[in-house]
């Protein structure tokens, strides 16, 4: 259900890989979880041990490490569900048929706001991602694709800043997580992979400061950063005169 009907907010966020959106939007998504609006995580694909594993663990059992860690940064970011769309990472992947799964989530949960990764990224899962979201939210709303569940509109769709995903990047809204930076980085900190001991790249202190940099440019303590799409009209403000 949609504020509309229950006067809460739902928040779908849709990333490549478990850790992406909790990462670059953990912040934001205990800001709303505390305020007792409904947040769902959404994961495209199962590590495969491809971009980061530990050297002791095969990637099926990494996967199923990763997998449980999830479901403990959902619960500590008080996120209502984490969902799994079971795509396996290096293997192609059908994109109608993801498309589809997204409209049908869409549908079925109703989100009023949906994040998911910028489409400027070095990172080819996370473009992928990018763009089937994108579809998945068309489809979601037109009234010409026939599911189970009724068309459904997001009212506002926003891209969370990511290292990885840089290119074209403009940080333009900036949301004060000063007082939920500890139980952000609190939560993920439950990843092993975030400390860079064996994925090479330290998440926690990147990210800490990095919200430290934001925090000053907004005149906040903590801050993160979103960008808008950047379609034709995303950006049209629509008044009766000139707004002083």
């Amino acid at each position: 259900m949609s504020k509309s009907t229950t006067g809460r907010l739902c928040v779908a966020a849709f990333g490549a890989h478990a850790g992406d959106m909790e990462i670059t939007a953990g912040g934001v998504i205990a800001k709303y979880t505390e305020r007792g609006d409904r947040v769902v995580l959404v994961h495209a694909l199962k590590p495969s041990g491809m971009w980061a594993c530990p050297p002791d663990l095969t990637a099926e059992e990494y996967s199923a490490q990763r997998t449980e860690q999830a479901l403990e940064v959902g619960k500590a970011l008080g996120v209502e569900k984490v969902i799994f769309l079971g795509y396996k990472e290096g293997i192609p992947v059908d994109h109608e048929e993801m498309r589809l799964k997204i409209c049908d989530l869409v549908r079925e949960l109703r989100p009023d706001l949906v994040l998911t990764h910028w489409k400027g990224s070095y990172h080819s899962d996370h473009i992928m991602t990018h763009l089937n979201v994108t579809e998945g939210l068309v489809y979601a709303q037109s009234d010409s694709v026939k599911r189970k569940e009724s068309p459904h509109k997001v009212h506002a769709v926003f891209h969370p800043e990511n290292w990885e995903d840089p290119q074209g990047f403009v940080p333009e809204t900036y949301v004060d997580i000063s007082g939920t930076f500890k139980r952000y980085i609190d939560a993920i900190s439950l990843y092993d992979f975030t400390s860079g001991k064996y994925s090479g790249f330290n998440y926690i202190d990147y990210y800490s400061s990095l919200s430290r940099i934001r925090g000053l440019e907004a005149k906040f303590d903590r801050a993160e950063a979103f960008m808008a799409p950047d379609d034709w009209a995303a950006k049209r403000q629509r008044f009766q005169l000139l707004p002083l």
